[in-house]
């Protein structure tokens, strides 16, 4: 009950911070600044205007319930549950545009994504993910096909779950809790109306010690993945398969977002099928469905 309870004061909080800073922000004045410069980075606090801005979808979805309970390899200390919430929190920073005269634009990004067993005991996180990237989007201006090329991104990435390296303690019996990859992606990005496609090619680095934590993790991450992003009125539907053609095994998920409140929250649903919805269990076949909220899209 307690977990419960700090979960919903940690939505309402969110759900309110920006309300709150945009009341307390209005009381500022700027008018009778004298300095320029002053006056101009007082508007840009004012404004948020600082470069950092969505990337993948924000969310909080405290109502998530799987196929199956899930393990605990921490020892097992405490026994999960199917029950769990899914925290996500993803920013993308603009760094540099145009060298090449293409009208290409630089990013960086960060993505977090958090499994919380709310439901049990102590309410620990069954996993932590952590996704740096950096990437450089080309865009294209197609006028002749049926699904219009729109961009072409390429990118370089790192995704891990932060644990240590546990295949030589002897209480782990060679289960290493560390698990992570390095990996080379590009995107084609194609639309057609409100149909947005995207089509992604994805590889680890070179050398196996990229896939030292988990060498069979590309049998059941996939080297492929296709992902639909359909828009109708106010309403957002998404599907994404994702696979290894050679092993026959690999993920699908969608997804629907409605706005409650303008550009600010929306009734977010996932439905997730198949392997690596977490790095801890990727091998795991899982099916779950969660809802929640989502502040990005």
């Amino acid at each position: 009950m307690k977990s419960f309870i700090l979960y919903i004061s940690l939505l309402l909080s969110v759900l309110h911070a920006e309300q709150i800073s945009d009341a307390t922000r209005s009381k500022i004045n700027i008018v009778d600044i004298k300095n320029d410069t002053s006056k101009e980075n007082v508007q840009k606090w004012l404004n948020n205007s600082f470069g950092l801005r969505p990337y993948k979808a924000n969310y909080l979805l405290p109502f998530g319930i799987a196929n199956k309970k899930y393990i605990n390899h921490k020892l097992n200390i405490v026994e999960y549950e199917q029950y769990e919430a899914e925290i996500q929190v993803s920013l993308q920073l603009e760094v540099f545009e145009d060298i090449f005269g293409l009208g290409e634009k630089y990013s960086l990004a960060y993505t977090q994504e958090a499994f919380w067993q709310i439901y049990v005991a102590s309410s620990p996180f069954r996993e932590n993910l952590y996704n740096p990237e950096g990437f450089v989007v080309f865009p294209i201006n197609d006028q002749k096909s049926i699904f219009q090329i729109r961009s072409l991104k390429l990118a370089i990435a790192h995704k891990s779950n932060g644990q240590p390296n546990t295949e030589d303690v002897l209480e782990f019996n060679g289960f290493n809790l560390s698990k992570s990859i390095n990996y080379f992606y590009t995107t084609l990005r194609l639309q057609h109306n409100t149909l947005i496609t995207d089509l992604t090619l994805l590889a680890p680095f070179p050398g196996s010690g990229n896939l030292s934590d988990n060498p069979d993790l590309m049998n059941y991450l996939g080297y492929t993945e296709a992902k639909f992003t359909y828009f109708y009125h106010k309403h957002m539907f998404s599907i994404m398969a994702r696979g290894n053609l050679a092993t026959m095994k690999g993920a699908t998920e969608a997804t629907y977002s409605y706005p409650l409140r303008k550009d600010k929250s929306y009734l977010y649903i996932k439905f997730f099928s198949g392997y690596v919805e977490s790095l801890i269990d990727y091998n795991k076949n899982i099916s779950k469905l969660s809802i929640g909220f989502s502040f990005s899209r």
